[in-house]
């Protein structure tokens, strides 16, 4: 898509945006839509135990949805045209993650580690150095309080 966007931009003289999503959650989200931070809150709530694929060093980052709204509106109204990514670049390991969803849900179930899917990445963290520089964004949210909130809103659900 980001090819076919910037062919109309340059062809045609629309005026397009680009921007890369990475790893976003917060409330509204499908508890069984495969990813790992619906997965643990719904294990942790139902009382099951926390499925980790892998040693749990594997690291992932996590952006609320209210951050990124913002980071996408901000791309919006600019005039830049190039790819910018929207994203927390704060690293945290899948290990670490659990604990906390354990934490923060009050579960006391425990962590299961299963063999890692070959084609899992080791490591996700943009680079948000665009954003930051062009848009003067970055995330507001901190994965605490992002958590508590959507827990929250899972526990209403």
């Amino acid at each position: 898509m980001e090819a076919i966007t910037m062919a109309y931009h340059t062809y045609h003289g629309v005026e397009t945006r680009i921007v890369r999503i990475f790893n976003t959650y917060g409330p509204r989200m499908r508890l069984n839509d495969g990813r790992v931070l619906p997965a643990f809150i719904g294990q942790a709530l139902r009382g099951e135990d926390l499925t980790v694929f892998g040693d749990g060093t594997q690291t992932r980052s996590f952006c609320y949805v209210d951050d990124l709204v913002e980071g996408i509106y901000r791309l919006l109204m600019s005039d830049y045209a190039m790819p910018v990514n929207i994203g927390n670049p704060n690293e945290i390991s899948l290990k670490d993650f659990a604990e906390e969803i354990l934490k923060l849900t009050g579960s006391n179930v425990k962590i299961v580690y299963k063999p890692l899917p070959v084609d899992d990445p080791k490591q996700r963290q943009p680079d948000i150095t665009k954003a930051k520089t062009l848009l003067k964004w970055e995330p507001k949210v901190s994965l605490e309080e992002g958590l508590k909130r959507t827990i929250e809103y899972f526990r209403n659900a």
